[in-house]
C-alpha cells in the first residue's frame, strides 16, 4: 500500500512513523508513506497556501490552486483508490471502514487546517470525507496519522500474529473481552480460573460471553 499525505505542516506527522509497528511496516516494504507539503505547490509570496474566505468571517481556507497542483501531480505518476480529505464532518472513522481502506492499493490523505478547505476542492478532487469524532482538531494532520495507523496495522504481515487485528474491539461488532497476563494473582486479585485451565473452547466461550457483556454495559448501541 501506498499512502501520500498532503499537509502544511509534514513535520507535526512524521514522528508516528518513525517508531513501534508503522515503523517496521514501512522498513519491511509493505507500506510506503510519503509526505507532501503543500507550501512546494505555491507561487504566492511567503508560499501562501492560505486566504481570506469570500463573505467574510473569521478563519482562513485554504486555496484550491496549491492543493489541485499536488493531487494532479501525484494522479499524474499513478491510480489511487480513494483521495481522502480529513474533516470534522466527514463520515465518523470505525473499524469497518478501516477494513475496508486497509484492502486498497494506493491512497491520498488530505489535511484540513484553518477553516477548511475551498469546497471547490471537496467537489473536484475527493472521493471519501472522514472523521475521526465530533470535535475539532487544529488541523487534520492527527487525524491522518489516526486514520493511517488504524489501516496500516490490518495490512497482512505488518503485526508478528496476523489474528490479534481479527480479535480487536469493533472486529465482530463487540467490544474486546477482559485480558491477563502473568503473575496469575496479585495483591488478592487472582486472574479468572478457566483462562488457567487449558480448555481452549471453554475459554473461547468464556471470552465471547464477556465481549456481549462488556458490550451491554458499555456500548448498548453497538448491539442495535
Amino acid at each position: 500500500m501506498r499512502i501520500d499525505i498532503i499537509t502544511v505542516l509534514p513535520e507535526l506527522l512524521k514522528s508516528p512513523f518513525e517508531a513501534s509497528i508503522l515503523k517496521r511496516s514501512i522498513d519491511k516494504g509493505l507500506v510506503e508513506v510519503h509526505f507532501h507539503n503543500l507550501r512546494d505547490y505555491t507561487d504566492k509570496s511567503y508560499n501562501q497556501v492560505d486566504d481570506y474566505q469570500f463573505g467574510g468571517g473569521a478563519g482562513m481556507v485554504l486555496m484550491i490552486e496549491p492543493i489541485d497542483k499536488c493531487i494532479t501531480s501525484l494522479k499524474s505518476e499513478r491510480d489511487y483508490d480513494e483521495i481522502i480529505y480529513m474533516t470534522p464532518d466527514g463520515e465518523t472513522l470505525n473499524q469497518k471502514m478501516a477494513n475496508s481502506i486497509s484492502l486498497l492499493g494506493n491512497i491520498i490523505i488530505l489535511c484540513g487546517h484553518y477553516k477548511g478547505v475551498d469546497h471547490r476542492v471537496r467537489d473536484a478532487f475527493i472521493t471519501k470525507e472522514i472523521s475521526v469524532g465530533d470535535y475539532v482538531l487544529s488541523g487534520g494532520e492527527l487525524g491522518a496519522a489516526i486514520l493511517a495507523d488504524a489501516v496500516i496495522r490490518l495490512i497482512p504481515g505488518v503485526l508478528s500474529n496476523e489474528t490479534s487485528a481479527l480479535t480487536d474491539t469493533f472486529q465482530d461488532d463487540l467490544l474486546a473481552p477482559p485480558v491477563f497476563t502473568r503473575p496469575a494473582e496479585y495483591k488478592g486479585m487472582a486472574v479468572p480460573e478457566v483462562l488457567l485451565s487449558g480448555n481452549f473452547p471453554k475459554i473461547e466461550a468464556w471470552r465471547e460471553e464477556q465481549a456481549l457483556k462488556r458490550t451491554e454495559k458499555l456500548r448498548p448501541d453497538l448491539l442495535q
